[in-house]
This record gives C-alpha cells, structure tokens and sequence, in this order.
C-alpha cells in the first residue's frame, strides 16, 4: 500500500495523538526525547525527520556524525531509478521510488532558499542488454501498473539519441525519463540541517543496549558519553548492524563493499555532463554524467571487495581494482577510454539474507525497532521509507503486508553469498 503524503498540521495532530497513546506509557522520563534513534545515514535521519514533523522529540546518535565519509549515505551521489522487475516486491519497490522522486524534487523546491545547490537532478535512466529479458519485461509491467511513463528505444534511436555509447550486440534497451541522480552526502546534510533546526539533536556516539525492565529497555548506552534515556528506540545502524547486534543480525546482513570512480571528462566537452545524458545500468555496473555544481566527473560503479569492518576499512581503491572501470570505459564510452580518474569511493552496502528492507521490532523488546537492510536500494526511496518508520514507532500505520514484508524472518546469510 503506498504512504499517501498529508499536509503537515494533520500529520503533527496524529503524531501528537500518538505520543500520547505509544510514548506516554509508564517509565518515561520528563526531559529525555520521546524517540532515540541511533545511526544518521538514510534510514536514521529521513526517520528522524519525519519523527519530529509527527510531533515527538528526537535525539540522533553516530559514531561519526551525518553524511559521513564511512556511512553508505555519505557517498557524493546515488542514483534513484525504480526498475525492479527482478525483484518479488518490486512494483512496492517501484511505487516507493516513484514517490520519493516526486519528494526530491518537493524538498528542492522546499528549502531551495536555505539549502542551494539542488540535490536531485533528473537525468533519466537507460537500461542496455543483448536482449528482452524478463527483467526489462517486469519492469515495464510494474510500470504499467503504477502509469509510470517509459520507452523500450531500439538501437537506431540509441544511437541517435546518445551516439557516443557504445553497447555490443544491442538488442533492447529501457528508459525510464523521471529517473535521476541525487548529490547523496549534501542531501544528508540538509536533511540533518532542518531536523536541527525543527528542533531535533545530533550528538556524536556510538549507541548500545543500555539498561532495561522486562521487555521495556530504558535507555542507550554511548560509553564516555553517558546514557540517554527515552521511551522508543530505533537502530538504523547500516552496514554496523553485524556489530551492534550480532546475534540478532550477524545472519541476516551481509557487507560487501561498492566501487566508485569518478572520471574526468574532456574541457569543454558537454556529452558527459547532466543534462546531455542519463545515467546507465549495464549487467554489474551502473553510473551516471557529471553533476554540477561541482562536476566531479563520470560516474561508473563496479564490483568491489569482500566484506570488512566497516570501522576499519580503508576507503581508498587500490590500483589493482581499477582494470574493471577502465574497461568499462572502453567497451561502452570509448572517447573516455585512458581518462585520467578524478577520484574514487568505497563504501559499505548492507544487504539483507530476505532481500527486502527490515523493519522491525527488536524480538526482546517492544519499545526498540531496527530498521536496515538497505540492500542497496534505500538510499533513493529514503524520504518515503523514513515516514513509513516513523508512523510504525509512533503506532498510527498499521497496514499488516507491509509489517509483514520487513519483518526480520528467519533467512540467514549463506557462506557463498559472503
């Protein structure tokens, strides 16, 4: 069921309700926030936003802070697309994508005062395979569920749209017009910029399980930080959720790590600059043109490395990586080909043994929730998937297929999929 958007005065008397009904219940403590959530990436701030707009007080924890370098978040862009043919709970993937698109481009408009540059850019989405394949086919069909508009372009239009890409044996390609790109770490930024000046706070730690009474745990731990107590709790802790809680999650999120390099484009050459081109899927690797205003250059992701301590591991490629993105670059943009590298990211993605988001309760507790499994999706849905955690927390959305889509499961993480 899709999160229909209401005006903010009905969404801050329902919250309001709701404090009264969820957070009012014995052992909360006068002074403390209603709601803690700890982890500032995607899940964590567009949640505690969309917690402060619903009227309860927040208080954001992290180890590092909001947008950054560590966090799967803190990258300098992600794309958001909604073709998700290959997935089972695609068209809800697809509609909540949709929907987040139309929130970029509202939170743009929004705070465009406060908060230039824009963060999202509509580059729309090209898709390029040998063939028709039943990917492409689901996509159109979520699509076509959801009156989402696309074209299935031939390799003749290709071509003439967009004749410096190159893609051997061409035999279908998909676009989807209303995808784009969002500058990831500025938007994280300013999301945590107006939750602050709503009212939310941020302070710098690492929580943990603090001490509790039955199922009802009291507070968080942060170390030399002292505890902070609350009546409901969010972990939204990313690729950290192995390590937070790694009896509850150490099965059920995996934490390989993603490729990024930005390449520079030729002076003046406009082909590889948004708006001149859309971003791109093809098997294993996507990416995007340059964004301004900074133009860090052309965007290619690959492949990346095994999972490792996301505290510990170096953010930097090694040259021995780099064969793959200059291939790309070869086969499929050969005027880039030999480009010198203008910079590259390594970042942590979570994914989840379900394949879905966890949204969940945490099974010894029923004021703690989790919220994760990003699955290298979430990013681009985020002011959506925020609202919807919110309105569970706050006990005002109740719709029993979505509660039961993220519920944490009992899959578990296989070795070969390590």
């Amino acid at each position: 069921m899709p999160i229909h958007r209401r005006s903010f005065l009905t969404s801050a008397a329902l919250g309001l309700a709701a404090r009264r009904s969820v957070l009012g219940r014995p052992g909360f403590q006068g002074g403390a926030p209603d709601v803690v959530v700890a982890g500032a990436g995607a899940f964590g701030m567009w949640t505690a936003y969309h917690l402060g707009r619903l009227g309860a007080s927040v208080t954001v924890v992290d180890p590092y802070g909001p947008a950054n370098a560590r966090a799967s978040s803190g990258g300098e862009t992600r794309g958001v697309r909604s073709a998700y043919g290959d997935e089972a709970h695609g068209v809800l993937w697809t509609r909540w994508a949709v929907e987040s698109m139309r929130r970029w481009r509202e939170w743009d408009a929004e705070h465009a005062d406060r908060l230039l540059p824009p963060v999202f850019y509509t580059t729309g989405d090209l898709i390029l395979r040998q063939e028709r394949t039943s990917y492409l086919e689901r996509s159109a069909a979520n699509w076509d569920v959801l009156d989402v508009p696309y074209e299935f372009l031939s390799p003749e239009e290709v071509a003439y749209r967009w004749p410096w890409i190159r893609f051997e044996n061409l035999g279908a390609a998909l676009y989807e017009p209303g995808a784009g790109v969002v500058r990831a770490r500025r938007a994280i930024e300013s999301v945590a910029q107006v939750f602050r000046r709503e009212g939310g706070a941020v302070t710098l730690g690492r929580a943990s399980l603090g001490r509790s009474s039955g199922r009802t745990l009291l507070d968080v731990a942060l170390g030399d930080g002292g505890p902070i107590a609350s009546s409901a709790f969010v972990f939204a802790c990313g690729p950290w959720f192995p390590k937070v809680f790694p009896e509850l999650m150490g099965q059920r999120i995996r934490v390989p790590m993603g490729h990024v390099y930005y390449f520079a484009t030729p002076p003046g050459d406009g082909r590889w600059v948004h708006p001149n081109m859309p971003s791109y899927g093809i098997p294993g690797v996507t990416g995007w043109p340059a964004l301004g205003p900074d133009y860090r250059g052309f965007r290619v992701r690959t492949g990346g490395r095994p999972e490792a301590d996301p505290d510990l591991s170096d953010r930097w490629i090694d040259d021995e990586y780099h064969g793959q993105a200059r291939q790309v670059l070869e086969r499929h943009f050969p005027d880039l080909a030999g480009a010198a590298i203008n910079e590259t990211r390594s970042c942590h993605y979570e994914m989840s043994a379900t394949g879905n988001f966890i949204i969940d309760r945490h099974p010894a507790f029923d004021n703690v929730w989790v919220a994760g499994g990003g699955s290298a999706e979430a990013f681009k849905s985020g002011p959506v998937i925020g609202e919807y955690i919110a309105r569970r927390v706050l006990g005002i959305e109740d719709d029993p297929e979505l509660a039961e889509a993220f519920r944490l499961g009992d899959a578990a993480i296989q070795d070969g999929d390590r």
